[in-house]
């Protein structure tokens, strides 16, 4: 339909009712798409479906998102639970507006912006009517019914449930003891109502209520929880009791008398929904609390952005927190100050590589684990100098000493990593020389340092023996400097080579500021006049003068300049005085490196060897009277380009200290596990937050799993689960981490030392803010959220501003939990939790009530007491409370034995145990293991196949008790499988075909959590009972993969593709896999009734066909952790060659023409960075070829200037 008019035309042809078009005109009605969450109930699954396509067709509709909504019947149309639950979540999300539904939702989903309530077909009975009204629950909502015109009898059915409403609600605030029952239908007589919400349930809806609540309890294919009812006859009445699952809310319940039978269950049916709303296992609009949506912060989420909060998608604007240590206006005191003195000796690892040392002066005293620290710089080739940081007191300046050195620190960094010189004789801007009298370089308050230079008989306790003399020169400099260049920024000539020059003996050099001996100028150092630039002396030239010719400088080929001389004075306007002195060999000044990669970057992880070598050198020619001498020894110039690496260190160390103190726990974590935790993989240092966040994952885990277990012991596994999965989600720890400004400590980018100044540099690559922000806070609000993949993640403006994914914070908040609890136990970590507003709790009393308290504790066990013992045998623990024991090994099925006990409720708080002891284990065990692969040895080692091979092979599965037979048949055909497969040299096979039955691993955990609680919460002790039974436990070199994983990794490692197809074979599902090799193409079929295992059948197949032709996984990882490294260095090659050519960004398509027997390949091409490569890998992908291989051959060329 695609015009106004359509509508009108539709009903007069007969295609569609006027009904429909009357629902089509409130749609018109309706506002933008933001403001309207609409149900419209319908009587039959066919009329949801049917309306719902025809709307959506509805071009008038576009801005609305439009589904349907219908209950699992045997209907072909119908939809399956999975569906039912997506949808609802998209409704509650606001992502669906107009929701077409049959009454399956009328008896409540949560919805508290559904704007409006359309009855299409009208409700059939009060309750109906009721429960239907309540789920418009915004303010201002609409209620709508419509009502054929002229049509009485639904007219009257109508107006009778509103009366009939209106004398329910009479009756049930004014009945009195005595008052008569009112007239009404059965079915609307006996009602239930919740006064804040208006939501009403009849006795008739309670009995499909209670299945209901009962199919949300925790279960298994083994044990499906429903209700018992047993009914008597007494006085003639009809009486009802009603039993519910061992892991309900309440055990059993009577009802009242009542004429018939089936009145009877329905009242008791009545009774149990009335007590389970008390008890708050159903909410005020009678749902089961286990469809509770997530709370979802409505004022930060921006509606434009899909994804959620602590997702990767989710890109975020965060503002960066300032040091405050480095804050300070003393620069600028007039008298003396005294400033605190930490001095950095460097330690080449090489022998007769020197650097001089420096001393850092600084207002704020450090915190004595920063002020001592050790910082590791890595140099290429195979170089390293090792950092050692040193408090020495404080030191006191007066008013000549500091502007001396701010002088010296100006000077250096400027000269050494910017520009001396303002302005170019190209552009239009005057040069200037920014040392020119009357111009001050402005200090920030907020970055605010001295770094001065040392004697090699540096480090003196508490008296840093700053060298003054190299200071002083440098002041010297600069005044000659002045008198050099004139107010243009031009060399005044006249000044020149005008110091006096001794003539005595020729091996004398004439600088342009003083005369030295041959054997002095080498290794001094020197600044150009023409460039501003610093360089370091290597040698003389002997045997070339400044009349020689400059072919040179162009690798042989034709100069347009005749000579040096020649050079420079077309080039510069300068006139060289002294042609005949030999030249000088300079070593050029270069940018900051990052210094603080880890040395794997550079190193062969097998053999050690260096990966990449030392690029050649590019040295200066220069005649001696365009230099001025600094006097300065070259160990001090070599020490700068280690400072800015240095400096962003400890800067990033005190940023860590300021977060512990803000966190204030009275035990003092180390600053550099602190900055572990909030340091991602995106700097690329030898550290980051990976391994911190997987133990803060197990420790929150543990803490919120114990805390709940203590806290609602009358709550289920199902319940508590839920409730600790909602507490440790990405969206809970990113709204606990937002709270706290964490987003303001993390460090998301790699360091970039072109970007790093200190006070007193002058930047030359800004980079304006542009956010539309003028603090450097930036507010949290959907305005500064974005999905768009397009946003750069980490780079800052000049503000701090920068995208960071949502994910990111999570994650912090989660290492950080590691890094408390590594450094300062349980207790630590408990407090940095409730420090993020977690609210955990720990109450021994409570520990001694679940001991003691539990329904298998006060049962008899002495029937069972031989079986206990046994058990306990081999566990080699006595339990002081056997019946926890018991408990532990009851499987649910039990219940129908009459036992209300099962393990579920252990099972949840072991499953916290364990997952903490055994990845603390890995973590303290496994340093040197990269984070990716901890993570997969971590979900190995707590996964149910390997609790349940612990328990088979110590003999555990014999005392589980149950009431299954199929149970008791998998179990025997596991172990069986277990002990076929046992000590072969290949389990691929075994792996994918036979999977444990979950109760086997859920009884190891039960009994952990069993253990756990009769050791009053001691997790020490806990480890020495079950580590035996866990060991061996699994290795780096015997981690195994699942087959599809394992598969996928290889193909990707080989540059080839999988290509599955499926097909069914009566209840089969049949998985054919092709992987096509260089050489061959490898096929393999896996069958099974699940889709994922008959994946995972075939997948071992062609794993084990590759093996037998020596293509492994580990083989090829360690030959791609090779090839990565050398490429992403090749990669910043190539991408300032990039920078030099002049290649305009095209997009369009690449169009191959194959053989006659494929139709050809038509590809999205974009010439922006690597998109003619992922076109290529697409290309590739859909022709099942193998992905191209890449040589790189370097090509260096000259440059003179």
């Amino acid at each position: 339909m695609k015009s106004e008019s359509g509508s009108a035309e539709l009903t007069k042809k007969g295609y569609i009712s006027s009904k429909v078009e009357s629902l089509i005109n409130i749609f018109k009605s309706f506002g933008s798409s933001e403001e309207v969450l609409c149900m419209i109930f319908v009587e039959r699954i066919t009329t949801a479906k049917a309306v719902e396509r025809f709307m959506r067709g509805n071009v008038n509709f576009s801005r609305f998102s439009i589904s349907y909504l219908t209950g699992g019947s045997t209907s072909k149309d119908a939809l399956s639970p999975a569906v039912q639950r997506f949808t609802l979540d998209l409704f509650r999300a606001g992502k669906v507006n107009l929701l077409f539904t049959t009454d399956v939702t009328e008896e409540g989903i949560d919805v508290p912006n559904c704007s409006c309530v359309i009855r299409f077909d009208l409700p059939r009975t009060v309750c109906s009517y009721v429960q239907s009204r309540g789920r418009a629950r915004k303010s201002s909502s609409s209620y709508v019914l419509m009502i054929e015109r002229g049509n009485l009898a639904q007219q009257e059915h109508i107006f009778r449930i509103i009366r009939t409403e209106y004398y329910v609600k009479t009756f049930a605030l004014h009945k009195q003891p005595n008052t008569p029952s009112l007239d009404l239908p059965l079915q609307e007589k006996y009602i239930y109502h919740v006064e804040s919400t208006g939501a009403t349930i009849t006795a008739e809806c309670c009995v499909n209520l209670i299945y209901k609540y009962c199919e949300k309890l925790p279960k298994d294919r083994y044990y499906l929880p429903k209700p018992c009812f047993e009914v008597g006859l007494k006085d003639g009445s009809y009486q009802c009791t009603l039993t519910m699952p061992h892991n309900a809310a309440f055990r059993s319940i009577v009802g009242p008398p009542s004429s018939s039978c089936n009145l009877a269950k329905q009242l008791v049916c009545l009774e149990a929904c009335k007590k389970l709303h008390e008890l708050g296992e159903l909410d005020d609009h009678l749902v089961p609390l286990t469809e509770e949506p997530m709370d979802i912060d409505t004022d930060t989420t921006d509606k434009k952005c899909v994804s959620g909060p602590g997702t990767t998608k989710r890109k975020e604007l965060h503002g960066t927190i300032n040091v405050h240590g480095l804050s300070g206006n003393w620069i600028h005191e007039s008298e003396t100050v005294i400033l605190n003195a930490y001095t950095f000796d460097f330690r080449c690892d090489q022998e007769g590589e020197l650097y001089a040392g420096f001393v850092l002066l600084m207002e704020s005293v450090l915190d004595d684990d920063v002020a001592r620290s050790e910082i590791d710089l890595f140099l290429i080739p195979n170089k390293m100098v090792y950092t050692t940081m040193t408090p020495c007191g404080k030191i006191q300046l007066n008013k000549e000493q500091l502007c001396k050195g701010k002088l010296f620190q100006e000077f250096f960094f400027n000269g050494i990593f910017g520009r001396l010189f303002h302005g170019s004789r190209t552009d239009e801007l005057q040069r200037e020389f920014i040392f020119t009298k009357g111009h001050e370089i402005q200090w920030g308050s907020d970055n605010m340092y001295l770094l001065l230079p040392l004697r090699n008989s540096s480090q003196i306790q508490h008296d840093p023996n700053i060298y003054w003399e190299a200071v002083e020169s440098c002041s010297g400099t600069v005044e000659q400097l002045r008198n050099l260049y004139l107010e243009d920024g031009n060399l005044n000539h006249e000044n020149l080579c005008s110091h006096k020059r001794s003539n005595k003996g020729e091996d004398i050099i004439h600088l342009a500021n003083k005369s030295l001996h041959f054997s002095t100028v080498k290794d001094s150092v020197v600044l150009s006049l023409h460039t501003g630039r610093i360089y370091s002396v290597l040698d003389l030239i002997l045997d070339k003068t400044a009349d020689d010719s400059f072919d040179e400088m162009y690798n042989g080929k034709a100069s347009p300049f005749a000579s040096f001389v020649d050079y420079y004075h077309q080039k510069y306007g300068i006139v060289i005085q002294h042609p005949g002195q030999p030249l000088l060999l300079l070593k050029q000044s270069h940018n900051a490196h990052n210094l603080l990669f880890s040395k794997m970057k550079y190193q062969d992880g097998s053999t050690g060897n260096p990966l990449l070598v030392e690029k050649e050198q590019i040295h200066a020619r220069v005649p001696p009277e365009l230099l001025i001498h600094i006097d300065v020894a070259t160990d001090i110039l070599k020490s700068f380009y280690l400072l800015p690496s240095v400096m962003h260190r400890v800067q990033s160390l005190m940023l860590a200290s300021q977060l512990r103190s803000n966190i204030s726990y009275i035990q003092r974590i180390p600053s550099s596990l602190i900055l572990e935790a909030i340091t991602t993989l995106r700097c690329c240092e030898s550290f980051s937050l990976e391994r911190l966040e997987l133990l803060g994952d197990s420790v929150l885990k543990y803490v919120i799993g114990c805390d709940l277990f203590l806290r609602y012991p009358m709550k289920h596994e199902g319940h508590l689960s839920d409730m600790r999965s909602k507490a440790v989600c990405n969206a809970t720890l990113h709204k606990h981490g937002i709270w706290q400004s964490l987003q303001g400590y993390i460090r998301d980018a790699a360091f970039d030392p072109r970007r790093w100044v200190a006070p007193g540099q002058i930047s030359l690559r800004p980079f304006p803010c542009n956010c539309g922000i003028e603090t450097a806070f930036v507010p949290f609000n959907g305005g500064y959220i974005s999905d768009d993949p397009s946003f750069v993640v980490g780079k800052p403006c000049d503000r701090g501003h920068r995208w960071m994914c949502s994910k990111t914070v999570s994650d912090c908040v989660e290492a950080l939990v590691g890094a408390y609890y590594v450094g300062g136990g349980i207790a630590a970590a408990i407090w940095v939790m409730r420090w993020f507003g977690i609210d955990v709790r720990c109450d021994m009393e409570l520990v001694q009530k679940a001991k003691y308290n539990s329904n298998a504790s006060r049962m008899c066990y002495l029937s069972k007491i031989k079986d206990i013992e046994e058990l306990e045998a081999k566990l080699k623990y006595n339990f002081s409370v056997k019946g926890l024991l018991l408990e532990a090994i009851s499987h649910p099925s039990v219940q129908e034995l009459g036992v209300d006990y099962c393990y579920q409720r252990l099972e949840f708080l072991g499953d916290s145990v364990l997952d903490l002891l055994i990845t603390q284990h890995l973590y303290a065990t496994h340093t040197d293991v990269d984070p990716g692969e901890l993570t997969d040895l971590r979900s190995a080692s707590v996964s149910n196949e390997n609790f349940a091979q612990a328990v088979v092979r110590n003999n555990i599965h014999n005392h589980l008790q149950h009431g299954s037979g199929i149970l008791l048949e998998q179990v025997t055909e596991y172990v069986r499988s277990n002990l076929e497969y046992h000590g072969k040299e290949n389990q691929f096979l075994q792996q994918a075909t036979c999977k444990a039955p979950k109760v086997l691993g859920d009884i190891m955990e039960s009994i952990t959590g069993a253990i756990f609680i009769d050791v009053n919460f001691d997790v020490d002790l806990v480890w020495k009972i079950v580590e035996p039974l866990l060991s061996p436990m699994i290795t780096p070199d015997k981690l195994a993969l699942p087959p599809y994983r394992e598969l996928l990794e290889l193909c990707s490692h080989l540059g080839c593709f999988i290509e599955s197809k499926c097909t069914s074979e009566g209840e089969e599902l049949i998985i054919e896999m092709k992987v096509q090799l260089r050489d061959e193409q490898l096929i393999a079929q896996g069958h099974d009734r699940n889709g994922k295992t008959a994946k995972a059948n075939a997948a071992a197949r062609i794993l084990v066909d590759m093996k037998k032709r020596g293509l492994s996984l580990k083989q090829c990882i360690s030959k791609a952790n090779q090839l990565d490294i050398v490429s992403s260095k090749l990669q910043s090659e190539l991408t300032n060659l990039e920078s030099r050519h002049d290649c305009p960004h095209m997009n369009g398509t690449l169009s191959l023409g194959l053989s006659s027997a494929r139709a050809a390949v038509v590809l999205p091409l974009k010439m922006d960075k690597g998109g003619p490569r992922t076109a290529l890998f697409r290309l590739c992908k859909s022709l099942q070829w193998p992905i191209p291989e890449f040589e790189f051959v370097e090509q260096r060329f000259r440059y003179a200037k």
